[in-house]
């Protein structure tokens, strides 16, 4: 099987789970006594939003259990009402609350609600010993379920920090994050952001402006940063642009000062375009850009990777947007699937393509470039 037909068998049976869920919920809360008809099919279709192969399908789950039973050429009619069932609790654990992950984590909402489920948030605020203890409180909450973002970034092994996680009690996700040495039979599953894709996408538009010498302002001991420099240094020999050492930097923390003298050996290098990956050390670019003489975007064009407030830069920033809230909802419905069907369920290993938002820093006006592919490979192990 391919891997789009794959992906979409797999978001067919998510969808008729979902529905037949609410569906279940629906028969529950509304009080249909035994015998009580159900809307056509084709009304369900309309109501949940879906196709009505769908909805025969969830129909069909209702059959089996026999909460409804199907007569032909009169309708579906409720033969017995669904047990009562416990909220499903999905713990997720995050580095952060404040940057990068609430769009992730209104996904995750938006999905466990949309299947009755509540969530318990906690944060490890990018340590390692919180991040073990945070843990530890969730699984005493009884979740069901966990949706982790390691600090595999602050690991001496990361793969064994994976590995670990094998022995948690429950199924688990992971997100914008996976393991950096599976061994093939690794049961892992992850929801990650294309991450080379939107580097790509951003250092392309950039040399189809006519930028020869493009620089970087990096960072280090992030999740992603290994990931962002490697399809930086990728892209500028692929596109043919002359590497420029002394404009390609990286740094833990970057300070005012030293984006002034970024913004110098800019000015003083050639330097016409750079990509940051940060949406706030670009803004810093820019102020300090403007300070030294340089034009923008005329003089230098700047790209953000995150899109957390390039849109409130002066000037807007271009910026590589991940699709924060599809990995969200989409590692919350391969949850909710795994809690809800158990551990036959397959690892699923999904990566979407985040699109590129041009704006006035590089001489656009809010466009977006390029198609908005997001789903860009789904594996499965067996």
């Amino acid at each position: 099987m391919t891997a789009s037909s794959e992906q979409n068998s797999f978001s067919k049976g998510m969808k008729s789970d979902l529905v037949a869920e609410a569906l279940r919920r629906r028969i529950s809360d509304e009080r249909w006594s035994i015998g009580t008809k159900l809307p056509t099919e084709p009304e369900l279709a309309g109501t949940y939003a879906v196709g009505l192969n769908t909805v025969r399908r969830a129909v069909g789950l209702l059959v089996d259990e026999g909460i409804v039973v199907r007569r032909q050429g009169s309708g579906t009619y409720v033969a017995g009402l669904p047990p009562t069932p416990r909220r499903r609790l999905l713990g997720v654990l995050v580095p952060s609350t404040s940057y990068y992950y609430p769009r992730v984590i209104e996904g995750i909402e938006r999905a466990a609600t949309a299947a009755g489920a509540g969530v318990i948030l906690a944060s490890s605020e990018n340590r390692l010993a919180l991040e073990q203890e945070q843990t530890r409180r969730l699984l005493d909450n009884g979740v069901d379920g966990l949706i982790l973002v390691p600090n595999l970034n602050l690991t001496d092994d990361p793969q064994v920090h994976v590995d670990a996680l094998h022995r948690l009690p429950v199924p688990y996700v992971l997100v914008e994050r996976r393991p950096p040495r599976p061994a093939p039979d690794d049961p892992t599953s992850y929801v990650v952001t294309h991450h080379a894709g939107g580097v790509f996408a951003a250092m392309r538009h950039l040399a189809s402006l006519g930028h020869t010498r493009i620089g970087y302002v990096g960072r280090r001991r992030t999740g992603t940063s290994a990931l962002i420099t490697e399809a930086y240094e990728l892209a500028t020999a692929s596109l043919g642009l002359e590497a420029v050492p002394e404009a390609s930097v990286q740094r833990v923390e970057w300070s005012s000062e030293e984006i002034h003298d970024y913004a110098a050996v800019c000015r003083d290098r050639g330097v016409t375009g750079v990509f940051c990956h940060g949406d706030r050390d670009a803004a810093m670019l820019l102020g300090h850009a403007r300070r030294l003489g340089l034009r923008v975007p005329q003089d230098l064009a700047v790209v953000a990777y995150d899109d957390d407030i390039a849109e409130f830069g002066d000037p807007a920033l271009t910026a590589v947007a991940p699709p924060k809230s599809d990995i969200g909802a989409s590692a919350a419905e391969f949850l909710l699937r795994r809690i809800t069907q158990g551990p036959d369920v397959p690892a699923r290993r999904l990566e979407l393509q985040p699109r590129l938002v041009v704006r006035e820093s590089c001489g656009g006006s809010g466009n977006f470039a390029g198609t908005d592919r997001r789903v860009r490979a789904v594996t499965a192990s067996t």
